[in-house]
């Protein structure tokens, strides 16, 4: 039995309801044949990932972000070690968006990548993951004073529970940088009081 064949009562199911009066209901349908539909070209996309050119393979990575699960993270984790800097990048991302337990490691490698930009998108992604036992990983980006690293550490600081790091925010608040004042200004409003 194929993944298309193993669905197609929940698709029939969520095709009846594209056409509901509700909007949210018609839209929560959508997005569940989109995922669907993923599930049953996975081959399909593993295969263009490997041979498509580079648009090709980025949106193959984000197809893989959409499909989830499993299945996906063998692919997901080599294209994150992958030498091209947009492929790692995308991988990365995705692996975040996932938060699937097996990507940790990989993506703690990716904080020491050779591009600023990938080790942001790594920081960003294991913030996702909600793990306090991170922060010791990520306040060092605080200093990146990049407004790249910096923002999305203290993003990510505040998503795990960075309450003792308010004194650091309050410091990046007059950060030369736009995108590390206004994160910052978004987690001292997310912080717990205490």
């Amino acid at each position: 039995m194929t993944p298309f064949e193993s669905t197609k009562k929940r698709r029939e199911a969520l095709s009846a309801l594209l056409t509901d009066p509700c909007e949210e209901v018609r839209t929560a349908a959508a997005e569940a044949l989109e995922r669907l539909e993923g599930i049953g070209s996975l081959p399909e996309v593993l295969e263009a990932l490997k041979k498509g050119d580079m648009g090709t393979r980025i949106r193959c990575l984000y197809a893989l972000g959409r499909i989830g699960g499993e299945e996906v993270l063998p692919a997901l984790l080599y294209c994150a070690a992958r030498p091209e800097e947009d492929i790692r990048s995308v991988a990365v991302e995705v692996l975040g968006d996932l938060r699937l337990p097996g990507a940790f490691a990989v993506l703690q490698e990716r904080l020491q990548d050779p591009s600023p930009a990938i080790r942001a998108k790594a920081i960003a992604a294991l913030g996702k993951f909600g793990k306090s036992s991170l922060a010791s990983l990520l306040v060092p980006f605080l200093d990146a004073d990049d407004g790249l690293q910096d923002a999305e550490a203290v993003t990510a600081l505040a998503l795990i529970g960075g309450g003792s790091l308010e004194e650091r925010f309050l410091s990046l608040l007059a950060s030369p940088h736009p995108q590390t004042r206004e994160a910052a200004a978004r987690a001292l409003g997310r912080l717990r009081v205490t």
